[in-house]
């Protein structure tokens, strides 16, 4: 029991920054490789996810402490976030983070027929003509 337990401790352990980190950071460097704008979606609507979830952890801190199965739960919800069967963070982006957006009346930056570039925008267009086709 001591051998196979301490394995499972070491693969909880790696677990976490594989799933939520190191596959993530793969699939959207790939997605930021293909010509499909859905995959994309997925991985911008994940990070902006992602983000959220860590700052909940940083503001709830105290609280998550006591919840013995807080990690193992994330763990989980970060798994149907970043499975391609799923779409999750699609998912998610569209029924809670845009709809949040559209009913506060938020205009985001670069949406919308009155949007004007920005320096900002000019900056990221140079970068991206500057692409070299493999």
């Amino acid at each position: 029991m001591g051998k196979s337990w301490a394995l499972i401790t070491h693969l909880h352990a790696l677990a976490g920054p594989t799933l939520t980190l190191i596959y993530p950071l793969y699939a959207s460097i790939c997605a930021m490789e293909t010509t499909s704008k859905l995959d994309d979606e997925q991985w911008l609507a994940y990070w902006i996810i992602y983000s959220f979830i860590t700052l909940f952890e940083m503001a709830a801190q105290n609280v998550l402490y006591w919840i013995p199965v807080w990690y193992e739960a994330k763990l989980l919800l970060v798994a149907w976030l970043v499975l391609p069967q799923f779409r999750g963070a699609s998912f998610i982006y569209d029924k809670l983070v845009r709809e949040q957006l559209r009913k506060h009346g938020v205009r985001l930056h670069g949406h919308g027929a009155e949007h004007e570039p920005h320096v900002i925008n000019l900056k990221v267009c140079i970068l991206c003509s500057r692409r070299v086709a493999p």
